[in-house]
């Protein structure tokens, strides 16, 4: 058992999104050799987490925040003391406030670590204030303005796509042929040039930095710079302050 408790993570939403953070938690790590690497749990339950799409869109009454804290309380009582979550649309608050008073109800000293707070971070060290931030997204995580408004709050301007521009963006995570939901883990190639086309969109708007704000994107783009614009991946963000609250000497940046 390891003294510090263990890092959490809820998984399956989807479940490849999940993976992609533990790997990205490794890979923010500083370690030699395996001993040295942070203990991690990855609880993955795709089939007990309704679309928090369509509650967010009002298409389902049923809360997703309701599993998502069973799932928390459940990482809680096998030793997480660390709890992250690589899920966007999750974090909008009608989901998340639900899900976190299950969690501090059974126990108010685990900490969760938010992935639209943690891009946030990551984009003040690496923008100079004011700058313009395009989101790239799902269609339910801009129509709630979960981006938007904490960059705003801290002196950024979002940019956006329109709609018919966010419509194919939602298809290359969602179609029944080529999404990435469909094809992980392996990307087809029509998802990818997809999303290549609106990233250079927004960096047509003149953005200083794209954010991709949605954690199956990052299996698809994987690069560091896009037409000349930084990229911001939300779930490499979120595993830098995770590392950073589990063990701060541990952090490689």
């Amino acid at each position: 058992m390891h003294g510090k408790g263990y890092i959490g993570i809820v998984g399956g939403l989807g479940p490849y999104a999940g993976l992609d953070l533990v790997k990205k938690i490794f890979q923010r790590t500083k370690a030699d050799r395996d001993q040295e690497h942070l203990p991690v749990m990855l609880y993955s339950f795709p089939g007990e987490v309704p679309i928090r799409t369509s509650y967010l869109l009002g298409r389902t009454s049923q809360n997703p925040g309701e599993a998502l804290g069973r799932i928390m309380v459940q990482l809680a009582q096998s030793g997480a003391r660390i709890i992250a979550m690589p899920c966007n649309t999750a974090h909008h608050p009608r989901i998340l406030n639900v899900a976190l008073n299950a969690l501090h109800n059974y126990d108010n000293s685990v900490q969760f670590i938010n992935i639209i707070e943690s891009s946030i971070r990551q984009i003040e060290r690496a923008c100079r204030p004011g700058s313009h931030i395009g989101i790239l997204a799902t269609v339910a995580t801009l129509e709630t303005g979960l981006y938007q408004e904490e960059l705003i709050k801290y002196g950024f301007t979002p940019v956006i796509l329109n709609d018919k521009e966010c419509a194919t963006v939602q298809e290359a995570i969602n179609s029944p042929f080529f999404g990435i939901k469909k094809t992980t883990p392996h990307i087809s190639n029509e998802s990818r040039a997809i999303l290549l086309n609106a990233a250079l969109r927004l960096s047509e708007k003149d953005v200083d930095a794209i954010l991709l704000g949605c954690t199956e994107i990052p299996l698809a783009i994987t690069e560091k710079e896009l037409f000349g614009k930084s990229i911001i991946d939300a779930t490499d963000a979120l595993a830098i302050e995770v590392v950073n609250a589990f063990e701060p000497s541990k952090l490689l940046y």
